[in-house]
């Protein structure tokens, strides 16, 4: 990179550069947010690298929000800006990030309403035909519910991952962790595992597996679970992320331990779990009161 350079290419050898250390998915997410900006820049006669500033910058993402791009794309779009620059800078192309000065736009609060514990205890509880394929989706479900996994950990998982009593995963940034499987999940992967080799090959990894033995895609499981949710009656959508936000809340409601629950979802911090659990601050604030040395007002004092 050099301050002669055009904008494309040097996005090119950005990331060609990322994907030495980001995951696949953050490099496509990223080569989508900046070949956009590419185009904008070039209708805009724009095509030297050293020419981004930050009135650019804040017209291409003004340009996005007028079009109808979500508060959570135009944040990935400014991230993936602002990452560039940095890396810009880093090559002395730019003396400073143009991009830090703009503000990340603001998130809504989308969470998904956790399922009532006993509408999932039925649906969990359902009983299907016992082949194959019943056995592998009824093991899923489990597994998604007692280890609060996300759809990528689960598609990932490979025999060798799998314990007696434990799962472990790949989690966000390359970050492993250690599961524990309740008793129920354990019941379920044993019956699949009895019959998962009747559909595939010793030489294949996966745990999960379908019809023609590879593993099974992320939107083949979202598809089971969809499926899943009206053959059973479920009277709401299912989706992955909320049989995991499902599994925080019910643990969290149980347990009141957020570290632990934290730690079960691999959260790097803890404001992440507090948002995705859905505190309830009301309890939090009793809980306050009543243990807290210096909470209460002396009798005494008015």
């Amino acid at each position: 990179m050099d301050s002669d350079s055009l904008l494309a290419d040097t996005v090119t050898d950005y990331l060609a550069q990322l994907a030495n250390h980001a995951s696949p998915a953050t490099v496509a997410a990223y080569r989508q947010d900046l070949l956009a900006f590419c185009q904008f820049a070039e209708q805009r006669g724009v095509t030297q690298a050293s020419a981004l500033d930050t009135a650019l910058a804040r017209a291409f993402l003004g340009a996005e929000r007028s079009r109808g791009l979500a508060p959570r794309s135009l944040a990935r779009r400014r991230a993936a800006l602002s990452r560039f620059a940095d890396a810009l800078v880093q090559h002395r192309v730019l003396a400073d990030n143009p991009v830090s000065l703009l503000r990340t736009p603001k998130q809504p609060s989308h969470l998904p309403r956790p399922l009532d514990v006993d509408a999932l205890a039925r649906f969990l509880d359902t009983p299907h035909d016992g082949s194959p394929l019943a056995l592998r989706d009824q093991a899923m479900l489990e597994l998604f519910y007692s280890s609060g996994l996300r759809l990528a950990e689960l598609a990932a998982l490979d025999m060798s991952h799998l314990t007696a009593n434990h799962v472990r995963v790949m989690g966000k940034g390359g970050k492993p962790r250690q599961v524990p499987v309740g008793r129920r999940a354990q019941q379920a992967l044993e019956a699949w595992l009895t019959c998962r080799a009747s559909l595939t090959a010793s030489a294949e990894t996966a745990l999960f597996v379908g019809q023609r033995g590879q593993r099974l895609g992320h939107r083949a499981i979202q598809k089971r679970l969809a499926q899943l949710s009206v053959v059973r009656g479920l009277p709401e959508h299912l989706h992955p992320h909320r049989l995991r936000h499902s599994f925080a809340s019910h643990l969290l409601e149980s347990s009141q331990d957020l570290r632990a629950v934290q730690e079960l979802l691999g959260h790097a911090n803890l404001s992440t779990t507090q948002v995705y659990t859905r505190l309830d601050w009301q309890h939090l604030a009793e809980s306050y009161d009543a243990a807290h040395p210096r909470a209460k007002r002396r009798p005494s004092e008015s």
